[in-house]
């Protein structure tokens, strides 16, 4: 996000906002969002602290008071484009890539050449499943500068979707060198490595990241399936739990809690769960060769096969050794 300074503003607004500017810096929050809500106090029109109050709520975690401080100052001066910029990146956050990808395009024309613009636009594009965009985007970003850890560790999960986990590993080991404690990167990481089985590995890595954002619910819950898959099930429970209290919609955290009642021998809850998943996304991965272990564990047999050929057909390998083992 941008932070905006202070341009043919006086008097007392002016103050409260240079002071709220020197708190956003030393990201004292709450005494930044005081500052900038005197100032538009003093001056209602202020499209400049009402985007930077909007940053403010943003890094507070209060994304409903980012995006409508944002549309306000929009309101205030259409043409004011850093608050288009951030308001993009208030809906990618809240999961609004049709909107982000709506604002990103009012400020095409002066952002096109910004590194930070291009890995917006790549992660909208992402949100819309363009892949190819995407790739366009990210590639571009990182061109104009090199060392943009987040538009390396999107484009390595952009690869990662797409199964190329070799590009995937060379662009998060990249990540990795430039900002070791980057969050996303530490998680992206463990995935890749669950990928391959090395789950012991992978846990150190989701840890780190959880160090740097203790409460973030998709870190949370892929701990809790690197926990399953390493059968310490009683660790993993609550964090699965916990994410999706955060997110009901997450169909990452249906399988995995559908995993731990296989594990618990309890395949009609598993059941439920997994089909929750396959509602929410039929593209995660081996959902198909879950759901059918909880089809033949419920003695439907003929079910459990068509569902793993469905999984077949979305080149599962497990799906494929279960009918193997099950269904000739």
């Amino acid at each position: 996000m941008y932070i905006t300074s202070c341009s043919d503003r006086t008097g007392e607004a002016a103050q409260f906002f240079l002071k709220g500017n020197v708190q956003l810096q030393k990201r004292e929050y709450k005494e930044a969002i005081r500052y900038y809500t005197e100032a538009i106090g003093k001056k209602g029109d202020f499209a400049d602290a009402y985007s930077n109050r909007g940053l403010a709520h943003y890094r507070n975690g209060d994304l409903e008071a980012a995006q409508a401080d944002l549309t306000k100052a929009i309101q205030t001066d259409a043409t004011f484009e850093p608050a288009y910029l951030n308001r993009a990146d208030v809906f990618l956050a809240t999961g609004q890539p049709t909107d982000a990808l709506r604002d990103l395009g009012q400020i095409a024309k002066t952002y096109k050449d910004s590194t930070f613009y291009q890995t917006r636009l790549g992660e909208a594009y992402a949100g819309l499943n363009n892949a190819g965009q995407a790739q366009s985007a990210f590639d571009k970003a990182i061109l104009l500068d090199p060392k943009n850890a987040e538009a390396l560790t999107n484009r390595a999960a952009l690869a990662f979707g797409q199964k190329r986990y070799a590009d995937a590993q060379a662009d998060l080991k990249q990540a990795l060198v430039i900002d070791p404690n980057r969050a996303e990167t530490l998680n992206n990481q463990a995935l890749l490595l669950a990928q391959t089985g090395q789950y012991a590995q992978a846990l150190p890595f989701v840890e780190r990241a959880l160090t740097q954002q203790p409460t973030q619910p998709y870190y949370r819950n892929n701990k809790g399936y690197l926990l399953l898959m390493l059968n310490r099930d009683a660790e993993a429970k609550p964090l699965i739990d916990d994410a999706l209290r955060a997110n009901d919609k997450n169909a990452w955290a249906h399988r995995n809690l559908g995993i731990y009642y296989l594990r618990q021998q309890q395949p009609d809850k598993a059941l439920a769960s997994l089909q929750q998943a396959e509602k929410l996304d039929s593209s995660v991965d081996q959902l198909y060769s879950y759901l059918g272990e909880a089809q033949l564990a419920l003695g439907q047999k003929a079910q459990a096969c068509a569902t793993w050929q469905r999984g077949q057909q979305a080149g599962d390998e497990q799906a494929i050794n279960l009918i193997n083992s099950n269904c000739r």
